[in-house]
């Protein structure tokens, strides 16, 4: 399994930050930038960092920005010092979470949200299969919770 945590600063550039940081590690990890999914992954990045910018910057100055990869599956977190927890309902959840929910189901993966285990704030975490013929693992998958 590989992993990159990216700490960046609650304003409005973090997003952009996000998109160029992201997208560097999908490149580390053999995931084509301009592929079909990588636009997908980075959409869903900037979307929870532009979420964390809107809902979490008045009681946490950063977030974490983690991309993890392992056989199958990627994974990206953003966790951030807010420990209100955002409804995932489908009636209660805003346009910017519900396209993060649809992009994920889109690769069999979720959305979902905990309190941090640290004991301060929360993780939105976003859980993606990998296409089989995308990234360093390619043609091995995994269940749905390997990682």
């Amino acid at each position: 399994m590989w992993r990159r945590i990216l700490t960046v600063p609650l304003v409005p550039e973090a997003v952009r930050q996000t998109r160029r940081d992201v997208a560097a590690a999908l490149s580390e990890q053999a995931i084509p930038v301009n592929s079909v999914f990588a636009g997908t992954v980075l959409l869903v990045a900037s979307e929870l960092v532009a979420n964390a910018v809107r809902h979490a910057a008045d009681r946490s100055p950063t977030a974490d920005v983690t991309i993890a990869v392992g056989v199958g599956q990627l994974v990206i977190g953003v966790a951030d010092q807010d420990p209100r927890l955002p409804d995932l309902s489908p009636e209660a959840m805003g346009d910017g979470l519900r396209t993060v929910a649809d992009l994920t189901t889109a690769y069999s993966g979720s959305l979902s949200v905990e309190h941090s285990p640290h004991g301060c704030g929360k993780v939105v975490l976003t859980r993606f299969l990998l296409p089989e013929d995308v990234g360093p693992f390619a043609g091995r998958r995994a269940g749905p919770r390997a990682l």
